[in-house]
């Protein structure tokens, strides 16, 4: 699949993602996907590329966040942020051996194969000027031996060149561009000990382990290749800071425009990562914010006699069916398990209104809304209306009916905190969509417009 990023999302009144163009749509199969991140400035073509080893989580989150979250305004990024999807989705490095092991030959029956001659196809293409490989890697790479974790066999911390140059006049001088880049990284450290080197693996040389990788084969292509490598030492979101760090500071010297939504520091990063699953089901009827789930939503109503279609916030995001339910991953987190109930859709709805603390609101289904206090669905007359989390005995219908913030049982919710509920529409038998509410301090509140 390739996708390209929409535009900005503005400040939204009623807080709405499935608008805003940055999400990407999934097949049931965990093929990678290619996103083109184009600006409109000309410049050079850079391939990024995540997750060619499952149990990495830096790099492959590094990736995601290119995806949704930067926009060009010169030059191109192309990024693959899970090349290694099933292997991403079960934690291990490679589900069928080592995929950055396969790149001089990989035979028609490896179950890898289609990815690796896929991948190898992207690589070549003629618009690429650059690659790069995001790794996480053991220890803290030193030149000089140091100790356990510090020493020149281990990989963290580093830029990978597989040799000094290579014949190719514009960016051939690889080793030289990787101690630049490495120089200004290591100006902008969380800790000392986090410094960057730059190892060279003289593949050619004799390196046969390195003569199989994925940079190797696209230096042997006449592409610029590198691998970027994080500490595992580090947490996670240590780990996505300096890859995007190194990234960043790659985008600059070869002359590559961006913007980026968030700021570039491990606490801003750790939320955004933490906030980025959100997933809508059929023509955006049914959304669902994810982030901080519990552990299980039951009655999730799923289209009957229809293969699971979804939209996701983040590429990462996959669900795979598992028994009588669906599991939703998040890179290589299990996110919750959805427990479905089915149903034949309606699609008449287009819109409803809501009173929400006193403020008449427009919306349609797929949308969530921030309440204080209170608030009602005021949909046609013909929709029945189910709060989940509501009960008035006798009443089977809460249509037009004002529902106060402390009579919803939050052992509901879909979210751990208890704050996030469902309001399901139905047209007779079937399911006409979902808007979700959530529950905000009055300081937290995102202000709304009431209708004209």
């Amino acid at each position: 699949m390739i996708s390209k990023p929409g535009g900005w999302p503005g400040r939204a009144r009623i807080a709405v993602l499935l608008c805003c163009g940055l999400l990407f749509s999934k097949a049931q199969a965990l093929e990678f996907s290619l996103h083109k991140n184009e600006g409109h400035a000309p410049g050079p073509t850079l391939l990024i590329v995540g997750g060619i080893q499952g149990d990495e989580p830096g790099g492959f989150n590094a990736a995601s966040l290119l995806v949704t979250h930067y926009r060009l305004t010169q030059g191109h990024l192309w990024v693959v942020p899970n090349l290694n999807f099933d292997s991403i989705v079960k934690r291990s490095r490679g589900l069928h051996g080592d995929m950055n092991r396969k790149f001089p030959t990989v035979s028609r029956n490896d179950p890898d194969y289609a990815s690796v001659e896929r991948i190898k196809g992207i690589i070549t293409e003629q618009n690429v000027d650059y690659v790069f490989n995001l790794h996480d890697g053991s220890g803290f790479y030193r030149e000089r031996y140091q100790d356990r974790l510090h020493n020149p066999q281990r990989w963290g911390q580093s830029i990978i060149i597989d040799q000094e140059t290579i014949g190719q006049k514009r960016y051939g001088a690889l080793g030289v561009l990787a101690r630049r880049v490495s120089s200004q990284v290591n100006r902008q450290l969380i800790k000392p000990r986090d410094v960057y080197h730059v190892k060279n693996t003289r593949t050619r040389e004799g390196d046969e382990e390195m003569a199989k990788t994925l940079t190797y084969f696209a230096i042997n292509h006449g592409k610029p290749a590198v691998g970027i490598e994080t500490s595992k030492s580090l947490p996670t979101h240590l780990r996505v800071y300096y890859h995007l760090r190194t990234l960043e500071t790659y985008m600059r010297e070869l002359g590559i425009g961006f913007e980026r939504r968030f700021e570039l520091s491990p606490a801003a990063i750790r939320k955004t990562i933490a906030n980025n699953v959100q997933v809508a089901f059929y023509d955006k009827r049914l959304y669902l914010d994810m982030a901080g789930a519990r552990s299980a939503l039951r009655y999730v109503p799923l289209k009957k006699n229809s293969a699971i279609d979804y939209t996701a916030s983040s590429p990462l995001v996959a669900i795979t069916h598992t028994g009588n339910s669906y599991r939703v991953s998040y890179g290589n987190r299990r996110v919750t398990y959805l427990h479905p109930q089915f149903f034949d859709y309606d699609s008449s709805l287009e819109s409803l209104t809501l009173e929400v603390d006193g403020q008449p609101i427009r919306t349609h289904p797929g949308s969530m809304i921030d309440v204080q206090d209170h608030f009602s669905v005021e949909a046609p007359r013909q929709y029945r209306v189910n709060v989940i989390g509501w009960v008035e005995r006798g009443r089977k219908n809460e249509n037009r009916v004002r529902i106060n913030r402390n009579a919803l049982m939050k052992r509901y919710s879909i979210d751990t905190q208890g704050k996030i509920f469902r309001v399901e529409l139905y047209r007779g038998r079937k399911f006409a969509g979902m808007v979700l509410l959530r529950f905000v301090d009055r300081q937290a509140r995102v202000g709304l417009e009431p209708l004209s």
